[in-house]
């Protein structure tokens, strides 16, 4: 699976992962494959930093499926931006990816099928399968590696300075402990509108 953070600190964001992938009991590291979980993706509105957990296939249909929207319709600066546009984005992941919608018999939406967190200078925040958005104040982990990273984050926190610092802690963390998650780290910055 993998480990993959996002923290909001001092004016700075962080979105930081590990580089593993795992088939089963096999282990794909980066020394056989570029294996990053991070990409980004440039809009009307500023830069972008979208990292995702699940299944290795969302990592090109994402990218793909959101090359395949206007820009205009790329929008990620609040929650209700990043709502609409993975609401445009879900009929595209069907129709063109062939996105197998269903997860449960009792699913109350059709389900995207992957978890994703976003950091940018308005913030950081998370989407799960039905299209729940967050707005994290503070920090955020999703994959395998998640509770060791949000362990060692909120331990952190009070002596960290900064949002890269949380972040490094939360991976390192991931990594440490959790068998589907392996360095190298990647981890991008990036500064805070000022109103944040």
């Amino acid at each position: 699976m993998t480990t993959l953070v996002v923290v909001k600190k001092n004016g700075q964001v962080a979105i930081a992962a590990d580089t593993l992938v795992t088939f089963g009991d096999t282990r794909l590291s980066s020394r056989f494959e570029s294996n990053s979980k991070i990409f980004k993706i440039d809009t009307p509105t500023g830069s972008s930093f979208i990292g995702m957990a699940g299944t290795v296939a969302h990592f090109p249909v994402l990218r793909k499926a959101m090359a395949a929207l206007p820009r205009e319709h790329l929008r990620f600066g609040s929650k209700d931006e990043v709502f609409d546009t993975f609401t445009r984005l879900h009929p595209v992941l069907k129709e063109s990816f062939f996105l197998q919608t269903k997860e449960d018999d009792n699913d109350p939406y059709e389900s995207s099928q992957f978890s994703v967190v976003i950091a940018n200078a308005t913030g950081i925040y998370g989407l799960y399968s039905y299209r729940e958005i967050f707005e994290f104040k503070e920090f955020w982990g999703i994959g395998s590696g998640r509770s060791f990273a949000l362990g060692a984050m909120h331990n952190s926190w009070d002596k960290a300075k900064t949002a890269r610092e949380i972040a490094l802690a939360g991976i390192q963390a991931g990594i440490e402990f959790d068998k589907n998650s392996a360095g190298p780290v990647e981890l991008f910055t990036l500064k805070l509108k000022a109103s944040q």
